[in-house]
């Protein structure tokens, strides 16, 4: 449901609401927000509360540090993990000068023109998400260590599952929050697993992944774990994927999917930078079901993009290389650039490889174009293109690129 400014108030005024946290991102997508009193909340909408922005990484330095928070109050959510008398709900914010104007490094604000670019396009987009993650033991200081909570394996059930009631309480939390949970199993690895939640329009689903990854953090800790996004939290096991599922519609019923797909892979390479924006990023490509050549195909997981088994509504195209430390923002703001570009110049999609790429012969893997080997390589592919510089201000290009 989306809230008007005065349902807002409404809501906060009549169900016992103490708390409001204001939540942005910072440019690498993690979540920061400040929380005030329900009697600032209309000098809120109004004005908005101003935050010291060169305490936020990449968002200035002392020179210029005053930025406020605006509130957007259709995302308004109770947070359920709270109690209950007394809530706290959170809602997301534009992040503004003091004159007003939105914030350049506010990459939230990035992602709706680029949807509303899409609509003047006549093209909408969906996206959803698979994201995994590691749960870990702490140690007697409650601090994380490297024990894994189990030793299941890929679709193992309890008792080797030791991880199903977490995963369980998650999912009942993002249905209390209005999101729509899919699946949810053991993963790959030692106390890895995964949950998959259902395709939204792309802003609501880059809210969902901010969202989910501080729900799963939240439950992992009540239960005395930790939860570990990070791309490669165990070497000689399998890293952390985000998998982001992507469709299209266009109001004259064109079936522009190819050309999204192929747009899509040619920009690959340009983008990864921002799809996989750390180091240890580059250590899962190539290993364990992720990606390292820029390829497709109908089903096989071994390639960059794969197009599902699907029907219907439900056809749509899986990108395999970023993972979870990726800013779902930035994301989705340069897939649907890619998608649009690819449509525009009517692309077509390369030729599908449907060989196993972990173990196919040197004569095949010669002929394909590669992902960026390092951090190092993806920042230069990335200062280097005009397609990134076109959809990407030059704040925050220049804040991946020089990390």
């Amino acid at each position: 449901m989306k809230y008007s400014k005065e349902e807002v108030m409404q809501y906060v005024a009549e169900d016992d609401v103490k708390f409001i946290r204001l939540a942005f991102c910072d440019v690498f997508g993690k979540q920061k927000n400040i929380s005030i009193m329900p009697e600032e909340l209309n000098r809120a909408f109004e004005y908005g509360i101003a935050f010291d922005a060169s305490s936020v990484e990449g968002f200035g330095d002392e020179t210029h540090s005053d930025l406020f928070l605006k509130p957007n109050s259709e995302t308004l959510m109770a947070l359920p993990w709270r109690p209950e008398h007394g809530k706290v709900v959170r809602m997301f914010s534009d992040v503004t000068y003091p004159s007003g104007k939105i914030y350049e490094c506010d990459t939230r604000n990035l992602l709706k023109k680029a949807i509303k670019d899409a609509a003047d396009a006549g093209i909408s987009f969906f996206f959803g998400a698979e994201q995994e993650f590691y749960l870990f033991n702490l140690d007697q200081n409650g601090k994380p260590t490297k024990e894994p909570y189990d030793d299941a394996g890929y679709m193992d059930i309890a008792p080797e599952d030791k991880g199903e009631n977490i995963r369980r309480e998650i999912c009942l939390t993002l249905e209390q929050m209005g999101i729509r949970p899919e699946s949810s199993h053991h993963e790959g690895g030692p106390g890895q697993n995964e949950i998959d939640f259902r395709y939204s329009d792309p802003l609501a689903a880059a809210d969902n992944v901010v969202t989910f990854q501080t729900i799963v953090k939240t439950v992992a800790h009540r239960n005395g774990l930790y939860a570990d996004f990070s791309p490669k939290p165990l070497d000689n096991f399998p890293g952390n994927g985000f998998h982001i599922n992507l469709s299209v519609k266009s109001l004259d019923g064109t079936d522009n999917l190819p050309y999204v797909i192929a747009g899509v892979l040619d920009k690959a390479a340009e983008m990864t930078v921002f799809l996989n924006p750390t180091k240890t990023s580059y250590q899962r490509f190539g290993y364990n079901r992720a990606p390292r050549f820029i390829s497709w195909s109908s089903e096989n997981r071994s390639q960059l993009v794969r197009i599902p088994a699907a029907h219907g509504e439900y056809r749509r195209a899986e990108l395999r290389s970023p993972d979870p430390t990726a800013n779902p923002y930035l994301a989705f703001t340069l897939l649907i650039y890619a998608g649009l570009y690819g449509i525009k110049k009517k692309l077509d999609m390369p030729k599908m490889v449907d060989s196993n790429l972990f173990k196919a012969s040197v004569n095949l893997i010669e002929t394909l174009r590669k992902l960026p080997d390092s951090l190092e390589e993806a920042s230069l592919l990335a200062r280097q293109s005009d397609f990134v510089k076109a959809h990407m201000p030059a704040a925050v290009l220049n804040i991946y690129c020089n990390k």
